[in-house]
């Protein structure tokens, strides 16, 4: 046999050796790596939309006879920091305008013995409600100093018109008030919030 030829099949051979190897060792480190991956726990998926938060539903309770002929009301006043509504019960007269009683009552501040903090301006009058049975409407005109008097500040001004919206809205005949001045509508009563259109309840000022 020629010498070209031992030499020639020597190099195949060890070409095929060569691809062989490399053939099992990428075996061997495929295998390796689906063993690695098998033996790795799944990540936990993470959604990408956040949760919807749900707010406690403040309960509405219709004002109700004491069957001794008068009435027992839920007013909204002030915490001491002026943060939130925090809601006072009170007994008045039984009388035939009880959304005027109430409003009045409102006006009136807190009881003395409590640490609440009145939220209607001082001098404040109620000059007239009329409540829109078929439209389940309220509509409340106040003298100027309800805006003449008030202190300002956002969170004043939200405590003063959603504590008479909630005040209002406790009884069956109301879900919306529309705040007047002086028998004008108004576009804010400190610059913060539009009131030039009836307002539905904020029970997330409660506390």
């Amino acid at each position: 046999m020629k010498r070209g030829s031992l030499k020639g099949r020597s190099i195949l051979l060890l070409v095929m050796a060569l691809s062989m190897l490399l053939i099992l060792s990428g075996c061997g480190l495929v295998d390796k790596l689906v063993s690695m991956k098998q033996g790795l726990k799944e990540e936990p998926q993470i959604s990408l939309e956040e949760p919807i938060q749900e707010f406690p539903q403040w309960v509405v309770e219709e004002p109700k006879p004491t069957g001794t002929g008068e009435y027992k009301l839920t007013l909204f006043f002030s915490d001491p920091l002026g943060q939130y509504l925090v809601k006072e019960e009170r007994v008045i007269p039984k009388v035939e305008g009880i959304g005027r009683s109430a409003v009045n009552e409102l006006i009136k501040g807190p009881n003395l013995a409590s640490n609440l903090m009145p939220t209607v301006p001082d001098n404040t009058i109620l000059l007239d409600i009329n409540v829109k049975q078929e439209e389940k409407l309220a509509i409340v005109d106040f003298s100027r100093a309800l805006v003449e008097n008030h202190m300002g500040g956002s969170s004043a001004e939200a405590l003063t018109v959603y504590s008479i919206v909630n005040t209002l809205t406790q009884f069956p005949t109301v879900e919306r008030v529309q705040i007047l001045v002086n028998g004008q509508y108004v576009e804010t009563i400190a610059g913060h919030l539009d009131v030039s259109k009836p307002l539905t309840r904020n029970d997330l000022l409660n506390k």
